[in-house]
């Protein structure tokens, strides 16, 4: 049980360190340090899971984590670097991030251990979850790195936008596909290998357009998702209303 707490431990001590290397003006690395407190969040849990050390301790620990992790650090890092220039709105900006970030894991948290939710509809986030919402919300950074936009004025309102925008897409309803009962057929599993290499690949050598592409494609995945979500609702509907054949 000791392993899975110590690796939430380091996901915490990575989201503190990028803040403080944020306000150091080590602005690549303080991402690079929010980037990884995700990682490691995300790695607990499974590692926890496989290890059968899983416990109501571990469980408050993650959670505990996860509003520093996805919600303080990035909200934190993206006002030391850009939402300043925007003065009071880039403040509320990031404070209303870092809340619907709390929000979001709590009812993350109810909607868990709801027994009436039906089967199905276990394979969908409601809203964007906040692993999702702490990477997306970087994006205007992501793109100043690689080049493509410059740290304006102008550019950090934006920013503040975009930030408000992804606070509500974390509280919203919207259904997000979670992926996590996928299974790969044998034949596609060394193809899915090859491209996860690549992925690692490109984030090496391309860390901040990899990142930006990322992001942009999760956006244009999130109405898709919502389109599947109610086409599968109404099939669900449409079983439950006919009756079987006799």
């Amino acid at each position: 049980m000791v392993l899975p707490n110590l690796v939430t431990v380091l996901a915490i001590c990575a989201g503190l360190s990028g803040i403080r290397l944020a306000f150091e003006g080590r602005f690549e690395t303080a991402v690079i340090m929010v980037l990884v407190a995700a990682f490691l969040d995300g790695v607990d849990g499974r590692l926890a899971r496989m290890l059968k050390a899983t416990s109501r301790f571990g469980a408050q620990m993650d959670s505990l984590a996860d509003i520093v992790n996805f919600g303080v650090a990035p909200a934190l890092v993206l006002y030391a670097y850009l939402l300043d220039r925007a003065g009071s709105p880039g403040w509320i900006a990031a404070l209303l991030f870092a809340i619907a970030c709390g929000m979001r894991l709590a009812r993350f948290n109810v909607l868990d251990d709801d027994p009436d939710r039906a089967a199905w509809q276990g394979e969908y986030f409601v809203g964007v979850p906040a692993p999702a919402g702490a990477v997306v919300v970087l994006l205007p950074v992501y793109l100043i790195f690689a080049g493509v936009l410059s740290a304006t004025r102008p550019l950090a309102f934006v920013a503040a936008a975009f930030a408000i925008v992804v606070a509500f897409l974390m509280v919203s309803r919207l259904p997000v596909y979670s992926g996590k009962k996928i299974r790969l057929p044998g034949d596609r599993v060394l193809p899915t290998l090859l491209g996860v290499v690549l992925l690692v690949l490109l984030l090496f050598s391309y860390p901040w357009e990899t990142l930006s592409a990322a992001v942009l494609a999760y956006l244009v995945f999130l109405p898709l998702s919502a389109r599947a979500y109610a086409r599968r609702a109404r099939l669900e509907e449409t079983d439950v209303r006919t009756p079987p054949a006799a």
